[in-house]
């Protein structure tokens, strides 16, 4: 009979709907399994950050590689390069657990705010091996700030989430401090 299916091809057709099905179940399990409210892993770190002021070689954690423009008086346009230690406590002293390594930018004209894209570093048997990486704005004017977690590797292969900003302290352009209260949602 002609239009009618063979038998193959109502069996591909078959195995093609249970392949779609299955594929379907899985992605709603995902779903599922990732909470808002209930995150994988949770890390909470201080992120020191002392600017180079032309004097301060041997202290200098980070250095502005372009100057702030004459647009606004909220440092428009400067751009800093880091390389800061991540302590588990407020002491700069404290031995680090992780290096936030990266650079911000200023770049609103009549507000602070600044844009972050760094990566973690992690080298101990505390934290693991790996990287995180974050990126997003800190909107200095608020009491809190979430960037996000796009990625990583090693122990934190593929990690997704939230890191929340909060300043601790901050001594002008000498230093700043940071809470970071990092919260992966998807871990592997």
């Amino acid at each position: 009979m002609q239009g009618s299916p063979t038998p193959s091809a109502k069996s591909c057709s078959l195995l093609l709907l249970s392949f779609l099905l299955a594929f379907q179940i899985g992605l709603a399990h995902t779903k599922a399994t990732i909470s808002k409210d209930k995150p994988c892993k949770r890390l909470v770190l201080y992120y020191h950050d002392i600017l180079f002021n032309g004097t301060n070689v041997s202290n200098a954690t980070s250095a502005a590689v372009a100057n702030q423009t004459a647009l606004g008086d909220y440092k428009f346009g400067m751009f800093v390069v880091f390389d800061d230690p991540m302590t588990e406590d407020h002491h700069l002293l404290s031995k680090p657990v992780a290096r936030a390594q990266g650079f911000y930018f200023y770049d609103m004209k009549k507000e602070y705010n600044a844009w972050f894209a760094y990566t973690l570093v992690f080298n101990s048997t505390e934290y693991g091996q790996g990287t995180i990486n974050i990126m997003g704005a800190d909107l200095m004017g608020q009491e809190t700030r979430d960037l996000s977690v796009v990625g990583g590797t090693g122990d934190f292969f593929m990690a997704r989430g939230i890191a929340t900003f909060r300043t601790d302290t901050f001594q002008g352009d000498a230093y700043f401090r940071l809470e970071m209260d990092i919260k992966l949602f998807e871990c592997y």
